[in-house]
Formats: C-alpha cells, sequence, structure tokens
C-alpha cells in the first residue's frame, strides 16, 4: 500500500481542495494538501532507501486499463531505483513549495484553488515517473501539461499570464505530437508499449530500416528521435524553449515546482527510462548530444543579461536541462539523473529565495529595483548564496564542493571521455559554465550589493539599463496584491516560508557529495540494477574517472572566472556593464531579445496562422457561408414568413384564394399556354 499512498494522496488532497475548497475554507485546504504531500514526501524517501540502497523492486498491477485489439494495457506502478529517485524529488520539492505557499500565497483569494492545482499536478507528476508502460506516461505527460496551463494561467484576471499559459500549452503539443507518434510507432513495431517487453525486443531491432520516400531509414533511430521531440518541448530544449521563460508569470512557488525540479525535468527521465531503446540508436544519442549542449550554450548567452530575478533563473534552468541531456546523449544517464536529483534542490531553492526577495520588495522582480538588500534580509541573502554556490559549482576537484560542483562536473568530464568530434561538447559545457557563474554572481551582486535602488520608486540609470525592447518590466506577482509602490522597506519572510529554504539549502549542501558514490562512483551499478541500461560498448562512467587533472579542474576555473568578472562589472567598477552593452549593441540585443527566437517564430508561424484564420472568417465563413448558405436559408424564412400570413383562419379568405387559383388556372388554357396533345 506504500506505493498506492505515494502516487495517490495527492490526488486525494486536489479533490479536497478543489471540490470542497468552498466548503471546509482556504486554511483547510492548505493544511489537507500539505499534510498529504509532506506524508507522500516521507513514504518517497523510505522507498527510496529500500530500492536504492536494499536493491528491492517492485511492479503493483492496480487494474486493467485498456483492451483493444492486440492493445493490452493494464495501471501499474513501476518502481525501481530511477522511479524512486524521481519520487523523492517530487515530493520533496513539491511538500516544500506547498509549505512555502502557504506564506507567499496568504493574501490570495484563490488559495483552495491554487493548492488543489498544485497537487494536481504532483499526482500527474507521480502517475509520469511510476509508468510501467507508455500509455500511462503519456497520461502522466499530458496530465502535467494541463496542469502547468492552469498553474501558469492561475491569475486569467492578468492577460499576460492567459497568452503565457496558451503559449505553454501550444508549443508543448508540437513536441507531444512527435512523442505520440514516437508512441504509435514503437505499438507498430514491438507490437506492445509495455517497458519490459519494448526493451527486451530492441536489440533484435537494431540495425533495421524501412523504406521512406525511397531512403532506407533506421528504425529505432526514427522511434527515439520522435519520442525525443516531445522531450524536447516538456524540457525546454532550442527550438522548443520559448514557453518556458513566458511561463514566469505564474506565482514563484509554480515556478520552483514546474520549472526547477519535476516537469522540466520529465524529458530527461523519459529519455533516461528509455535508454535500451536509445542505446541502439547511437545517431539519435547523438542527436541528444547537440541538443542538450547547444541548449545549455544558448540559455547562457540569454542569462547574461535578463532583468528580471526569475528570468535569469528560468534561462539558468534551461541551461542546465541541456546539460542533463548532453549527459545522457553520451551515454552517461546515470550523471544526468544525477544533476537532475542535485540540480531540483538548488533550484527550487534560488526559486523560493527569488519568491522571498520579490515578497520583500513588494512584489517588484526588475533587478535593476533593487540592491543593497543584504543587510534587510540576511537570511535569504544566505540562502541564496547557498543556492548559487552550488549552481556555479564551488568545490575544489578531488576533494570536496557542493552539489551542483559534483553533478555538473561530472557530466563536464564525460563530454571530454566521450570523445565528439573537436570535443565540441566539453568546450560548450566549460563555456556555458562560465556564463552560469557569470550571470548567477551578476544577479546576486545587483540585488544583495550594490547601492539601493528602490527609495523613490523608478529605476534609476545605472549599469546593466538598457533600451531594448524586451526589458523585462513585469511585475509578475504584484497585481493580486495591490503593491506597487516602493515607499517601503524591504521585510524579510514569515518562517513558513524560511523554513522549505533552509531544508533545500541543506539538500543544495548535502547531495552531491553523499550521493556521488552511488549514482556515478563506484557503486553505481548495484545501486542502479537494472533501472538504467548500458550496451556493451558504453565504458563512459568507468572513463570519466581518467580524464586529465585539468580537465577536472576546467570547470571550477570557468567557474572562477565568472565570478571575478561579474565582480569586476557590478561591484568594483559599476560602469563597466553599461559601456559594454554600447560596445557590442548589436550583441547585446540579440541576447536580450533572446535571439529573437519570438519573432522569427511569430513571423513564421503565428502571423500566417492568423492570416489564414482571417481569411477562413472573412471569406470562408463570412462571404460564403453567410453570403450563400446562410443568405439562402434567410430568403426561404422571409418567403415563408410572407406565406404563413396568408393562414388567416378565416373560411371566405380560403374560397377567396381558391377562386383567385380557379381563374388563374382558366385563363392559363384560354391564352394557350396549356398546350395541346
Amino acid at each position: 500500500m506504500i506505493y498506492q499512498a505515494i502516487v495517490f494522496l495527492p490526488l486525494l488532497g486536489a479533490l479536497i481542495a478543489g471540490l470542497f475548497g468552498r466548503v471546509i475554507g482556504d486554511r483547510a485546504s492548505e493544511i489537507v494538501t500539505t499534510a498529504f504531500l509532506m506524508i507522500a514526501a516521507a513514504l518517497s524517501w523510505m522507498v527510496f532507501v529500500q530500492v536504492g540502497f536494499g536493491n528491492t523492486t517492485a511492479k503493483v498491477t492496480l487494474l486493467r486499463w485498456v483492451t483493444s485489439g492486440d492493445l493490452d494495457v493494464s495501471w501499474g506502478i513501476r518502481v525501481d531505483t530511477l522511479t524512486a529517485v524521481m519520487l523523492v524529488v517530487v515530493n520533496t520539492v513539491s511538500s516544500l513549495v506547498h509549505l512555502y505557499s502557504i506564506g507567499y500565497m496568504a493574501e490570495d483569494p484563490g488559495r483552495a484553488r491554487f493548492f488543489a492545482y498544485l497537487s494536481l499536478f504532483t499526482f500527474a507528476m507521480l502517475m509520469l515517473v511510476t509508468a510501467d508502460n507508455l500509455l500511462q506516461l503519456f497520461f502522466g505527460w499530458e496530465g502535467v501539461g494541463l496542469a502547468s496551463y492552469l498553474l501558469i494561467g492561475f491569475w486569467y484576471h492578468k492577460p499576460e499570464a492567459n497568452a503565457a499559459a496558451m503559449k505553454a500549452f501550444i508549443v508543448n503539443r508540437v513536441g507531444d505530437f512527435g512523442f505520440a507518434l514516437g508512441i504509435f510507432g514503437i505499438f507498430f513495431v514491438f507490437q506492445s508499449i509495455g517497458f519490459d517487453q519494448v526493451f527486451a525486443a530492441a536489440p533484435e531491432m537494431a540495425g533495421k530500416t524501412f523504406n521512406f520516400l525511397g531512403y532506407q531509414v533506421d528504425i529505432l533511430t526514427t522511434l527515439c528521435l520522435l519520442l525525443f521531440l516531445g522531450a524536447m518541448g516538456k524540457s525546454a530544449q532550442f527550438l522548443l524553449h520559448t514557453w518556458l521563460p513566458d511561463a514566469m508569470e505564474g506565482p514563484t512557488p509554480v515556478s520552483a515546482l514546474i520549472h526547477a525540479a519535476t516537469m522540466v525535468t520529465a524529458g530527461v527521465f523519459m529519455v533516461a527510462r528509455l535508454s535500451p531503446l536509445f542505446e541502439h540508436a547511437p545517431l539519435a544519442l547523438q542527436i541528444v548530444t547537440m541538443v542538450g549542449v547547444i541548449t545549455a550554450f544558448f540559455a547562457a548567452t540569454v542569462g547574461l543579461v535578463q532583468n528580471d530575478i526569475k528570468r535569469v533563473i528560468a534561462y539558468s534552468t534551461c541551461s542546465q536541462l541541456g546539460y542533463m541531456f548532453a549527459a545522457c546523449g553520451l551515454g552517461a544517464y546515470a550523471a544526468g539523473v544525477f544533476h537532475l536529483f542535485t540540480h531540483a534542490f538548488f533550484k527550487a531553492l534560488l526559486f523560493l529565495g527569488a519568491g522571498s526577495v520579490i515578497h520583500a520588495m513588494h512584489h517588484e522582480q526588475d533587478m535593476r529595483n533593487m540592491g543593497g538588500l543584504k543587510k534587510h534580509i540576511p537570511t535569504t541573502w544566505a540562502m541564496m548564496l547557498i543556492g548559487t554556490l552550488a549552481l556555479t559549482g564551488v568545490g575544489i576537484p578531488g576533494v570536496m564542493g557542493l552539489a551542483g560542483f559534483h553533478s555538473k562536473d561530472t557530466i563536464v568530464e564525460a563530454a571530454y571521455a566521450g570523445h565528439t568530434t573537436y570535443n565540441y561538447a566539453f568546450w560548450m559545457l566549460v563555456l556555458a559554465a562560465f556564463m552560469t557563474s557569470f550571470y548567477s554572481w551578476r544577479l546576486m551582486f545587483m540585488t544583495f550589493h550594490q547601492t539601493p535602488r528602490w527609495g523613490n520608486g523608478h529605476a534609476h540609470d545605472h549599469a546593466d539599463h538598457d533600451h531594448g525592447h524586451d526589458a523585462s518590466h513585469a511585475k509578475t506577482d504584484a497585481k493580486h496584491h495591490g503593491h506597487d509602490d516602493h515607499a517601503h522597506t524591504p521585510h524579510e519572510s514569515p518562517y513558513v516560508m524560511l523554513v522549505p529554504l533552509f531544508v533545500l539549502a541543506v539538500g543544495a549542501i548535502v547531495a552531491g557529495f553523499s550521493f556521488k558514490q552511488y549514482f556515478v562512483g563506484h557503486d553505481y551499478k548495484a545501486f542502479w540494477a537494472k533501472a538504467l541500461y548500458e550496451g556493451p560498448n558504453n565504458h563512459i562512467l568507468h572513463d570519466l574517472h581518467n580524464v586529465p587533472a585539468w580537465v577536472a579542474w576546467s570547470p571550477t576555473i570557468a567557474m572562477l572566472s565568472g565570478l571575478a568578472l561579474a565582480y569586476v562589472f557590478y561591484i568594483v567598477s559599476p560602469g563597466l556593464p553599461a559601456a559594454t552593452a554600447r560596445a557590442f549593441r548589436p550583441l547585446y540585443l540579440f541576447f536580450l531579445n533572446k535571439w529573437y527566437f519570438d519573432e522569427l517564430y511569430d513571423w513564421l508561424f503565428v502571423k500566417p496562422a492568423m492570416a489564414i484564420g482571417r481569411f477562413l472568417w472573412k471569406g470562408g465563413d463570412g462571404a460564403v457561408i453567410d453570403g450563400t448558405i446562410d443568405g439562402t436559408a434567410a430568403t426561404v424564412t422571409r418567403v415563408t414568413d410572407r406565406v404563413v400570413k396568408l393562414q388567416t383562419g378565416f373560411v371566405y379568405h380560403y374560397a377567396f384564394a381558391m377562386l383567385i387559383g380557379l381563374a388563374a388556372i382558366i385563363t392559363w388554357f384560354m391564352l394557350g399556354f396549356g398546350g395541346t396533345r
């Protein structure tokens, strides 16, 4: 029953808060949903210890779900080490986000609805990670998409929130179309969508092809790329990433839950879960690596110049997801999942810390209107500092470091050991690590140090003040509280918001060195058992421990270089950023406007779609339907209306009409129109 409790307690909380929230009240809804998530989180850690360290796995069949022809699918719970890791990540972060939201959303009138959405999202994510077949995985996959739409658009009275929710939903549908095609293809090829059956048959399909438009195309490569397309959408990878920064329109706890630890990592989990397929599709793995590396680099460049505190962290998330996919593409699935595990703690810490800053600043999100906050909110500063140290990978190679140091450096070493062409993956990830350090410390210095810029209610002309058309001044979390003035003293958040930060900070410190031995160290085979598959020629986790010393030190050197440059730019000489932006204005605007992907997609897809819609509306509906079909119907209606008026109910009217008709017939024949035979 422990597995069923972990999965269904969040659903029970969502139903209670969603259906009976108005009856039991907001406070009861908060307590019920949070308590259920706390219980689920505690049980998840128990399962993690039992499965990961006790080498036990389990499958629980709940019910027979779908039977149609050859398709016979049961709804079950698959618990192995990969599942256990994801249960810990999802339920731990979700329970802390629930607790944090009690304080953060205290003034919001829709708290019961908010907590119902949070718990519903958690349930959908749990269905995804416990799936034993592709249909159940797809059910959870679409469930988190629906719940994220509800959460991003939670403040539905804001046009920006509605637009962001729609954008996330639509962009994800693009990836999900490919994902669905991949599932259809797997059933067509393997006659099953159960993981065990598909994985057992995968080696026999290796190297086999099918004819497509005269070309012989590898079957497994095609299937894996279609499935990966879904992962690109859900995990905001390059080309399908545009929804992620806009999703910051949702409340900050939503950003921490969805965009730090859970939904965006679903794609990484899916690739790791399907490693027995991907291992037999080397070309697909190369593409996964390339997309991951490009995403890590691209998102880091955009994060360099963003001014909204949440958007900086959002692009950081996008970049770190690129690291995870790069690791999976190199065959180091365990390293990718290890970074997923550690990243959940320090990125959720950063998002919730940013929420604490926004709360202190009466819901101001523009870092150009902050500064000097360290002495006003020292606890939040300390928590954000720990998160930043963990993200940037502070540590001493071969000795000790924070969470991100162990997991991210492992991926960089794997990139070198993977021997990609010209080691492009290695150098791109090192460069991304340098930029990660720079924008992370830039956030810390602009927010907590420098001269306060919040006393008079407007942004000063200072370092990083830009004139690009995409400057983010949005006060995403402001309108529902009605705080628009800055004539106040920043205040520390209540303990109900700080306690989750303390717990996440502990994870950000210890999650790396405590679990490295098991995730990617000498004990990794016993820990993972059969949850992750390595092909006979896959020795990446062994080879990465034998890289040269300079390779192991390179991420640390990149981190220190980024820190030093940020210190010079924002502490020593605060005028340098503005001067640099002016000197490299085209490049600065290119990064500020996110490589103009939104404008490009608007031109390629949105405007043509709107034009087609307008044509069908004006030309099809207006001219054709209204002008002909509806016009004919209107004419018939007018004629029948007049004919109906002849039905008066008086006998002499009908007799008169009969006489008129008789006279007309006689006239017809008299004039010869009737013809003769």
